[in-house]
């Protein structure tokens, strides 16, 4: 992987890297531009530790030298039977010309197990976000901005959730070489569990971070709804019953009204004489009853009555209670019609208070989720097999189990292989970049060994899970690594290696 050459006689002796495009000419005690590689010695040096992920180590954290065959370690820390290789810091052998930097043989409950490691550089990748909120953050389609440039678009939105698309090759590639940078410094950060701070043309400002509440022009989201109106209308209806006359749900998508909806009916609500403005879709189901926004229900409502018609006077009475509540319960108020049939906001019955507090109970907490999503149908796959298109149909059949960073992807269906995961199903920092640019991600595939072999894997490059813990290098790998760190299984997570 690195070449020695001298350039210049006024310049020191340099090594060349060829990990990526940009094929970096590294001086001695100097690191590449990913940061990822350095030159010691004259000898190139994967700058961050191999992670090694142990299912019954619970602290974690420990960096522990490789081996150079002095060491006295005996190597308990870290036991074969319950340890895996991830791709964290195993560096990578792009563009895959030669076997991928390891490939790992372990027994699972007595069954040969094979594990291909590598480090994947992704230009054809992204990341799909979901913000817990009902508000509205922009139009579907309009671009989404970091430090003025385009990273990505908002997507059509999820029940409770707003959504959005970042990255792809468009971005990474297609356009401006700021463009292109900036894409990638966000995808980085963002996968790594980092906040980024991005604007949505016509739309809002956001603060986010993996695992965190998303932060919308300025303000902190708590909750995500509890469902649409019409769904709210229907989980309380029988502890509203009797207590009150009428109860409207504000939600932009659904407002639900209790009188009129079948969950009201079956259990005998009886009229109310109540109008909304909206476009009425079912009985007690109202559609479009204000634009979207950062109000009530994430619509654009500050005065919910803006939605009310008049009453009708053969049905509706002086006296007549309304409780008219947000889809989160973060807003809510109570009216009582006067003599004229208008609603005047009155205090909030203790009675009433319980219920308001059980929507907010039952609202899960805003969060916000990144997922990683690749495409890793390219050349990586000549790492694993010398006939890519093997690797592509073990996936495909359930024989070969793809992981990054141990934790499991979603394999979505169609040509190729396109991996989908949490990122904070992790390790820490498991992402890189390289300037081309392109993110660097780790990906791990793993098989019996017998599918190894019908495949066509590259089994002269095998080497058992305990050199690796003793500290070897796969034959193919020219450059040396810094450490090995140890870290527990994920609680989420199921055991990577199963047979």
């Amino acid at each position: 992987m690195a070449t020695k050459i001298k350039r210049d006689k006024r310049d020191k002796e340099k090594i060349r890297c060829d990990a990526c495009p940009v094929m970096c000419f590294i001086a001695d005690g100097k690191s590449g531009a990913c940061d990822r590689y350095a030159n010691e010695g004259g000898q190139l040096l994967r700058v961050d530790p191999l992670v090694v992920m142990q299912r019954r180590f619970d602290e974690g954290g420990e960096l522990v030298p490789f081996l150079d065959g002095t060491d006295d370690w005996n190597g308990d820390l870290v036991t074969p039977e319950d340890a895996f290789v991830t791709a964290v810091g195993a560096g990578t052998t792009y563009p895959d010309y030669k076997p991928a930097p390891f490939i790992v043989s372990s027994v699972v409950d007595g069954v040969d197990m094979v594990t291909v490691v590598s480090e994947g550089i992704f230009s054809y990748c992204g990341a799909k976000v979901k913000i817990d909120t009902d508000r509205h953050i922009g139009p579907e389609c309009a671009t989404v901005r970091v430090d003025g440039e385009p990273v990505g678009h908002v997507t059509t939105g999820e029940y409770g959730s707003q959504m959005l698309s970042l990255g792809g090759v468009h971005h990474l590639t297609g356009g401006g070489k700021k463009e292109g940078r900036v894409t990638c410094a966000t995808l980085l950060a963002l996968c790594n569990g980092n906040a980024v701070d991005m604007q949505v043309d016509d739309g809002s400002n956001l603060l986010l971070q993996a695992g965190k509440a998303p932060i919308i022009n300025g303000v902190t989201e708590s909750r995500m709804r509890v469902g649409c109106g019409s769904a709210t209308v229907g989980m309380f209806a029988a502890q509203w019953h009797g207590l009150v006359d009428e109860v409207v749900i504000v939600d932009d998508h659904i407002t639900g009204v209790m009188s009129e909806h079948q969950a009201g009916k079956v259990i005998g609500w009886a009229p109310s004489g109540i109008k909304i403005i909206g476009r009425r879709s079912t009985p007690g189901r109202y559609f479009q009853v204000a634009e979207p926004g950062t109000g009530w229900g994430g619509t654009n409502l500050i005065d919910p009555l803006a939605i009310l018609g008049p009453f009708d006077t053969k049905i509706a009475r002086s006296g007549q209670s309304l409780l008219m509540v947000s889809t989160t319960g973060e807003q809510f108020g109570y009216y009582e019609l006067n003599d004229e049939l208008v609603p005047t906001e009155k205090p909030m019955p203790s009675s009433l208070q319980p219920s308001i507090q059980r929507i907010e109970e039952n609202c899960e907490p805003a969060l916000t989720s990144i997922n990683f999503m690749g495409g890793a149908g390219g050349s990586l796959r000549a790492g694993v097999t010398e006939n890519p298109v093997m690797l592509t149909r073990s996936v495909k059949d359930a024989l070969t189990r793809v992981t990054c960073g141990g934790a499991p992807v979603y394999i979505w269906p169609g040509g190729g292989i396109t991996v989908m995961v949490d990122v904070m199903g992790l390790p820490d920092n498991a992402f890189g970049y390289v300037p081309t640019p392109a993110l660097v991600a780790p990906i791990e595939f793993t098989m019996r060994k017998n599918d190894y072999i019908e495949l066509g894997g590259h089994l002269n490059h095998v080497m058992s899970i305990d050199d690796v813990l003793a500290g070897k290098i796969g034959p193919q790998n020219d450059h040396k690594i810094s450490g090995k760190k140890s870290i527990p299984q994920q609680h989420q997570n199921p055991w990577p290696i199963w047979r």
